[in-house]
């Protein structure tokens, strides 16, 4: 990973700023998730678990009033913006439509300033005032232990929704799922197709994946999730639709038009858990629809990806059925390090009757 930000952070930052963030401990660098950037305030690094001030000598300062914090000025973000879109804003015109920058390796800058309208849509930004780096850390083969509890009795996939809060893993756990389904890591492969609105799940650059998403997977990017998901169905006969952030009424057309076709869909979600997102309109149909035969609950609570739960929607819509491992060889409290698994519920779906190893660890959202 240290290796990534030097050939791939680095380079798109200004001088004073590449200096002192190299001067950063590898133990710090390690852990580093964000790097938030403003003109004439101090340079914030979001870590694993806290945040800092970044200050010239690569130290870091809880309190921004000590005076030792780096600051930016207006040419210094205006030199990163060039830098991050190699000197030609124009070329990257659409990316900042859509807010963010892609860059190698699968980090993102995104990026606020004055929006430029066209018709009433945002056509591109100016005058940018905020940048926000993200560190992407793929974790291959964090979704190993989960994965046999999203298959049925022939292996096949279930139609899954990941619900998480904020940077508690599900982008990260979602690709992995993606990928190992179509490698055939744990089952026979499957095409799967990707409808990567926010370019979050592939991290597309210029036509190819920055991310592993697997050998038999289509990328569709920066399109609309639900007309993405429609294009997938009718192009690349997928076994399994894969998408991030679902939530609007055409997001849950485009998921019936899967279920009807005989197609997976694995999705995720923002919420607390499996209460929370049952009171949104949009999902609360797709849940009692029989959309998704699998729910799985992220938390932060162990480090981003903590597995609290995994549960099944009842068909009396409004009660839970908890996955157990009751007869099973396989140890859920290893998969479920947030919370015990709840063995006194019935499980609806066969389980497999041998683990996959060590149960999910850190996964970086």
């Amino acid at each position: 990973m240290l290796d990534e930000i030097y050939r791939f952070i680095l380079p798109y930052l200004p001088p004073q700023l590449r200096i002192a963030v190299a001067a950063l401990p590898d133990s710090l660098l390690a852990q580093l998730e964000e790097l938030r950037l403003k003109p004439e305030a101090p340079v914030l690094c979001r870590f694993r678990d806290n945040e800092a001030f970044l200050g010239m000598n690569g130290h870091c300062y809880q309190s921004c009033s000590e005076g030792k914090a780096l600051l930016l000025t207006q040419a210094d973000i205006q030199k990163t913006v060039l830098l991050l879109a190699d000197s030609s804003i124009y070329a990257w015109e659409d990316e900042l439509r859509r807010g963010y920058i892609t860059l190698p390796g699968g980090h993102r800058a995104g990026l606020c300033g004055r929006a430029v309208l066209e018709q009433g849509h945002i056509r591109t930004l100016k005058d940018i005032s905020s940048i926000n780096i993200r560190i992407a850390r793929p974790a291959l083969d964090c979704a190993l232990p989960l994965l046999p509890q999203l298959l049925d009795s022939q292996a096949r996939p279930f139609s899954t929704l990941l619900v998480s809060p904020p940077r508690a893993g599900k982008t990260t756990l979602l690709r992995d799922i993606a990928r190992l389904l179509s490698d055939g890591c744990t089952a026979a492969p499957c095409r799967v197709g990707i409808a990567d609105e926010r370019s979050e799940l592939a991290a597309m650059r210029q036509g190819m994946p920055q991310l592993p998403v697997g050998l038999r997977t289509d990328v569709l990017d920066g399109c609309l999730k639900a007309e993405a998901m429609q294009l997938l169905l009718r192009s690349m006969s997928p076994d399994v639709l894969v998408t991030d952030e679902i939530g609007r009424a055409e997001d849950a057309v485009a998921i019936d038009d899967a279920a009807h076709a005989g197609v997976s869909v694995i999705a995720s979600a923002h919420g607390y858990d499996e209460e929370d997102v049952s009171r949104r309109p949009v999902l609360a149909g797709l849940l009692s629809s029989g959309a998704f035969q699998r729910i799985v609950v992220l938390s932060r609570k162990k480090g981003p990806g903590t597995v609290e739960r995994i549960c099944v929607p009842d068909s009396k819509w409004g009660r839970w059925t908890y996955v157990s491992c009751a007869g099973s060889d396989y140890d859920c409290s290893k998969l479920c390090i947030g919370g015990a698994a709840r063995s006194s519920q019935t499980a609806t779906a066969p389980l497999p009757a041998d683990g996959c190893g060590a149960g999910t660890s850190g996964i970086d959202a």
